[in-house]
């Protein structure tokens, strides 16, 4: 009966009762009250006539959430109904008229405006043209309107300007631009009288604000010819404004429109100075001011950031144009370097992006030194560079790196202290102080490393000799124990290893001895696991990072290698990945260094290596053993003599080898034994191995999978037997089982083995005929034969493979790869449009291959497969 009447709407509703329907919603009543209570409040919102009754419900309802209710269904209408803006305007106005009663209701008061103000949106200018007049002669009456009246031009100016997009017509949005600098003079106008005149906190901040929304787009007379930056500046030592202050200075810091108003700017920069360092001298402590203080102090120092950031960028020229200036320029910098060393991610961002932007500034002017005439443009001179004009240009550039060299030498220091994590280290200090592995690589450190790797390079560039004595002198401190933390000890390492390359070589090779010296002398004198964990991780990546220096110092990449063959013992979680990880990157850009005989040598060291290998991989888990053999694969394909290359491949193969001979020995007695979860297991690592060293060798690893090749397809079809047997018998459910998982890991790995290798063997074609016919059965008919549950999509991308090789010679064996993929995986992939996404895109690829290379073939086949191929075809264009 209540609800009935509720949505009876052709008389003035009960606001009593839907008082009640709304508290029971927002009550603590029953789940089924409450259910009740939304059925007929989403019926009233849905209702069109309901908003009629808007302006009874707000005039007889105390509730504020009835309130909140009439004015969501308003909301709902605005953009349809009009003539609300008389009522809303008066009801406001009646709000904010009593200050108890604005401050009881300001949340209220608030929707309010916002209901305003998507009111104006669509009635101003052409059906409200005194809205601007009629509201400041209202903000003129009482100071309580008037900081209501900027609530409601700050939002109008926010709605316009960062919000209209999507929501407006360009032509609505240039429109209501236009009407609000036609009339901001009388906008302007009052917030002048009001930071002049009021002694009110409440009205003063809301006045701020709102010029802070205004700023960024007012015509910039407003600013610099009226008292307004000087009213700004006067409020900017008052500790209840600062923050608002500030923010207002750095919009105008922000702006740039040629050099008309150049001398306001340095005025405006000067008095800012001298108002700071009475506020927070330059010797503050940033770093523990912004620990220790509270939400508006920590504002305060990221807000200073915003401001001098802002300010270099478009001003920073203007202050080197004199000696007095170029002093507050110095401290300004001063200020900005201390508080990048706020540890704070946000703060720290907006710092970095303006050093990196001015430390490449100078490196540019720098390096063009030698070239005039991209000079004379950096100096922004359009014009012909005449003889004399290039000393001159030189001689100023000379002066503003001289200028800045005491800024940059501080910011070196910075850069060390602060340096993100690379993506190559892989040990990292968990949240309760344990030094663990990295589980999981963090986007943001990577992209702040790659900003800060960057500005480094080109710090050094600048003084490659600054550069060096700040690294050597943080590191000389690491061994006295002076600075020792983990952390310091990282980000000097870090930043060695990011300037790689930047020194000339005999600059490089001076510095890197030193540095690795120390840090080995570190490593001894350091006691604890988890103290030479951290040293450890960084002498391997500050040593990968610098293969031009191996290349050339023998001695000392053998060094280095026998280094990394210890940690490849330390089963401290992370240094043994890092290890083989290092070992690997080495590896690829000194590899030939590895398989001559060096002076004083007996043997190359792929050979000393490969007679002590069972020792050094004795502690290493599969993946690391694989990837040990892969690099030891990149030494064995720089090996020029084929006799040497195939001496070294089987050494490196022999454990392997031996593991697989006895497995296909126990095998050939009794066939159950390939069953044995453990079994499974070891055939799957010497796959892997196998896999990974055929990546490296690519043609060179011929004579090993001629070894294992036909015992391995034989091992396939077994495999894929069971599986079959398995699926067929225990459905669906089987194929995640964890033996049918494993079995299916090994078919995958020996088509990847195979796929790999004829992927990165020469363009010969006596090795496609060589392994191609021996796969048709075991692995083509295969997986013709098998269920579609059990067919291994790595098939079909293991033929495309084939064809994109060998192209044209393999045109006779067309048909039976035809015969054997098409119909059945036609039939997996054509009954809907998401079973077997992998075998729909491999077969696609197969079908592109033949199609590409062996295109007679598909004309000679038979009529039957040509129609069904026609229909395919057409079935990928339906797809696609």
């Amino acid at each position: 009966m209540a609800a009935e009447k509720l949505r009876d709407l052709s008389q003035p509703i009960d606001v009593a009762l839907l008082d009640a329907t709304v508290a029971a919603f927002y009550g603590t009543g029953s789940k089924e009250e409450r259910a009740a209570a939304d059925h007929i409040l989403r019926d009233l919102q849905n209702n069109p006539e309901m908003w009629l009754q808007v302006v009874h419900i707000l005039s007889n309802t105390q509730s504020l959430n009835t309130k909140f209710f009439a004015l969501q269904v308003l909301e709902g209408v605005i953009k349809y109904r009009y003539g609300m803006k008389n009522y809303i305007s008066e009801v406001i106005v009646k709000l904010s008229s009593d200050e108890i009663c604005f401050r009881r209701e300001r949340l209220y008061v608030n929707k309010l405006n916002i209901i305003l103000v998507q009111i104006l949106k669509h009635e101003w200018p052409a059906r409200w043209r005194s809205f601007i007049p009629d509201l400041v002669a209202a903000a003129k009456t009482s100071e309580t309107i008037c900081e209501n009246c900027m609530a409601i031009l700050k939002l109008l100016s926010e709605e316009v300007f960062d919000f209209s997009r999507g929501e407006m017509t360009q032509q609505k949005i240039k429109e209501l631009k236009q009407s609000l600098n036609s009339e901001f003079q009388l906008i302007h106008e009052l917030c002048l009288y009001v930071l002049s005149a009021s002694q009110r906190a409440e009205l003063i901040r809301a006045t701020l604000a709102t010029l802070h929304a205004f700023l960024s787009w007012i015509p910039l007379g407003y600013i610099f010819e009226s008292p307004l930056l000087e009213t700004l500046l006067k409020f900017f030592p008052v500790p209840a404004y600062r923050n608002l202050t500030l923010q207002c200075l750095t919009e105008i810091a922000a702006l740039s429109f040629g050099d008309f108003y150049n001398m306001q700017y340095v005025k405006m920069y000067t008095i800012f100075m001298v108002q700071l360092q009475a506020i927070v001298p330059p010797t503050t402590n940033f770093l523990e001011a912004y620990a220790n203080g509270n939400s508006e102090e920590q504002a305060f120092i990221q807000n200073l950031a915003l401001f001098f950031t802002s300010f270099f960028k478009s001003h920073i020229r203007v202050l080197e144009s004199s000696q007095e200036n170029i002093s507050a320029l110095l401290l300004g910098l001063e200020y900005l370097i201390n508080i990048s060393y706020v540890d704070d991610t946000e703060v720290f961002k907006v710092c970095l992006d303006y050093w990196n932007s001015l430390v490449l500034e100078l490196f540019e002017a720098h390096h063009n030194l030698e070239n005039p005439a991209a000079t004379a443009n950096m100096m922004g001179l359009q014009m012909p560079v005449l003889p004399g004009m290039v000393d001159r240009l030189g001689s100023q550039i000379m002066q503003r790196r001289q200028l800045y060299a005491g800024p940059m030498s501080k910011l070196r220091l910075l850069m060390i202290c602060r340096m993100a994590k690379p993506e190559e280290v892989l040990i990292v200090e968990d949240e309760n102080g344990n030094i663990v592995r990295e589980t999981m690589k963090d986007n943001d450190v990577l992209v702040q490393y790659k900003i800060m790797r960057e500005t480094l390079i080109y710090l050094a560039h600048l003084d490659h000799e600054d550069t060096e004595k700040q690294m050597l002198k943080k590191l000389s401190k690491q061994l006295s124990g002076e600075d020792w933390t983990w952390n310091n000890l990282n980000t000097l390492c870090w930043a060695i290893g990011s300037i790689s390359g930047s020194m000339v070589e005999e600059q490089e090779n001076r510095f890197l001895v030193m540095v690795i010296r120390d840090l080995l002398n570190l490593c001894e004198i350091t006691k604890g696991k988890d103290n030479k964990a951290v040293i450890a991780s960084n002498i391997m990546y500050v040593v990968g990072q610098y293969p031009r220096f191996l290349r050339a110092h023998w001695k000392f990449l053998k060094t280095v290698v026998n280094k990394l063959f210890e940690f490849m013992h330390e089963t401290h979680p992370g240094v043994q990945d890092m290890a083989c990880d290092t070992f690997l990157k080495i590896v690829q850009k000194c590899k030939r260094k590895f398989v001559i005989v060096q002076v004083g040598e007996n043997e190359p060291f792929v050979s000393e290596l490969l007679t002590t290998l069972p020792a050094t991989i004795a502690d290493l888990e599969p993946h690391q053993i694989h990837s040990f053999y892969e690099s030891v694969s990149h030494m064995i394909q720089a090996e020029s003599d084929p006799l040497k290359r195939d001496e070294y491949l089987q050494r490196l193969m022999e454990l392997p080898n031996q593991k697989w001979a006895e497995i296909i020995g126990q095998a050939r007695q009794s066939v159950d034994f390939l069953k044995d979860q453990d079994v499974i297991r070891a055939v799957l690592n010497i796959l892997q191995t196998n896999t990974s060293v055929a990546s490296s060798l690519g043609t060179y690893f011929l004579p090993q999978i001629s070894l294992i090749f036909l015992d391995m397809l034989n091992i396939y079809r077994m495999y894929s037997e069971l599986i079959s047997t398995s699926i067929a018998q225990g459905g669906p459910y089987a194929s995640r089982t964890s033996i049918v998982k494993l079995l299916r890991s090994v078919k995958r790995e020996t088509l990847k083995l195979i796929e790999t290798f004829l992927d990165k063997a020469e363009d010969q074609p006596h090795i496609g005929k060589q392994f191609v016919p021996p796969m048709m059965d075991p692995v083509l008919g295969d997986y013709a034969r098998n269920l579609p549950d059990a067919r291994e999509s790595e098939v079909l991308s293991l033929f495309a493979t084939i064809m994109n090789k060998y192209k044209a010679t393999m045109i006779e064996d067309v048909p039976r790869i035809f015969e054997a993929v098409f119909q059945c995986t036609l039939e997996m992939i054509t009954k809907n449009f998401e079973d077997y996404p992998e075998h729909r895109l491999k077969f696609f690829s197969l079908l592109r291959a033949i199609a590409t290379h062996c295109f007679p073939a598909l004309i000679h086949l038979s009529s039957e497969v040509c129609i069904m191929h026609r229909s395919n075809w057409h079935w990928q264009v339906v797809c696609e």
